[in-house]
């Protein structure tokens, strides 16, 4: 399989529905109920990422991994951040089926030259504490804990969060 990236426009964010919502499902499995992970349809997250979309597309970037048929089988989004003087990584979803052929990575690398962009010397993420399987991939991309932690509700219920910092590249 191939995989190239582009900038996402607002005709992808159904199927940036679909791929959030089974990303979330494979990598939450285990630390939510199944319950909690079917509250949220695929067409749920399309429309959510529609709305979102319309609102901060001047100020965020996404960008999705397409294969060869140009389906979308990842996304990446970034943009400013409530921490003071960092930029975020919101999201980087892909696939169930595609982990481990490396469109994680293409995604990473490409939203650090998106987050540097932004002018911030800093960049932080937010991840479940539990998703030890997304902290070593973005432990191995150089991000690290630095100690903030939250409770937010992931489709309603409340899971503890680790923020992960990273220095930016060139700055």
């Amino acid at each position: 399989m191939t995989v190239s990236l582009r900038t996402a426009t607002e005709f992808d964010l159904v199927a940036v529905g679909a791929v959030h919502q089974r990303s979330r499902v494979a990598a939450y499995a285990g630390i939510l109920p199944e319950q909690t992970l079917a509250r949220r349809t695929e067409e749920a997250f399309g429309e959510w990422w529609s709305e979102r979309y319309r609102w901060e597309k001047d100020t965020h970037r996404m960008t999705v991994a397409v294969d060869d048929s140009d389906q979308v089988v990842g996304f990446s989004y970034v943009g400013p951040s409530e921490t003071p003087d960092a930029v975020e990584l919101y999201a980087i979803h892909v696939l169930p089926s595609v982990i481990g052929a490396g469109v994680g990575r293409l995604l990473m690398i490409n939203a650090l030259e998106s987050l540097t962009a932004l002018g911030r010397s800093r960049a932080v993420l937010w991840v479940l504490e539990e998703n030890v399987r997304a902290r070593a991939f973005y432990e191995a991309g150089g991000w690290r804990p630095d100690g903030a932690t939250r409770n937010e509700p992931v489709n309603g219920e409340p899971v503890a969060q680790l923020r992960y910092t990273r220095e930016l590249p060139g700055r």
